[in-house]
């Protein structure tokens, strides 16, 4: 048991890692911020990780991004928006499962609808906001297609049972 926790430990860390690197550097700038393909990331680890862990990795991974890249006022949102994000997926089964499939309307819609109304509450203007929904809708579609093709090439894989040593 301790070493499965151990491995899911240390997996929480590479993905905090890379949802960071994904998020904060390999990115498009944009006039709310920057468009970034680091949620894809994120998914696969609500997939591959329980909820407690996937949740950390999105929190993490964000606020670091958010403070190390000169956005910390985005950062508040961004912790509440990608822990709540894993809510929607399942670590259970497949990576590409039917329900982690339908989990990116929500989880894109949280995206999108979570950052409009904290730019509204910063603003004080709930109509100026509207502005940043371009920006955010292509994060979420890049975000969906990174996790439909490595989620399946990760299922080809069967990374989740070498994760989880022989159980799925």
């Amino acid at each position: 048991m301790r070493q499965r926790e151990l491995k899911r430990m240390c997996l929480a860390g590479v993905m905090t890692a890379v949802v960071f690197v994904f998020t904060a550097y390999l990115h498009i700038p944009s006039h709310t911020g920057y468009t970034h393909v680091g949620d894809g990331f994120l998914y696969l680890a609500a997939c591959l990780l329980p909820f407690r862990y996937a949740a950390l990795v999105g929190a993490g991974g964000a606020l670091l991004a958010d403070c190390l890249t000169g956005f910390a006022i985005w950062a508040p949102a961004s912790v509440v928006i990608k822990a709540a994000s894993v809510l929607f997926f399942t670590d259970r089964g497949t990576i590409l499962s039917r329900r982690n499939l339908t989990a990116l309307i929500p989880a894109g819609l949280l995206c999108v609808g979570g950052y409009y109304l904290y730019e509204s509450l910063l603003t004080g203007n709930f109509t100026a906001p509207l502005a940043g929904i371009p920006g955010y809708a292509p994060q979420t579609v890049l975000s969906a297609l990174l996790y439909l093709i490595l989620g399946a090439a990760l299922d080809r894989m069967d990374i989740k049972k070498k994760i989880n040593g022989g159980e799925s």
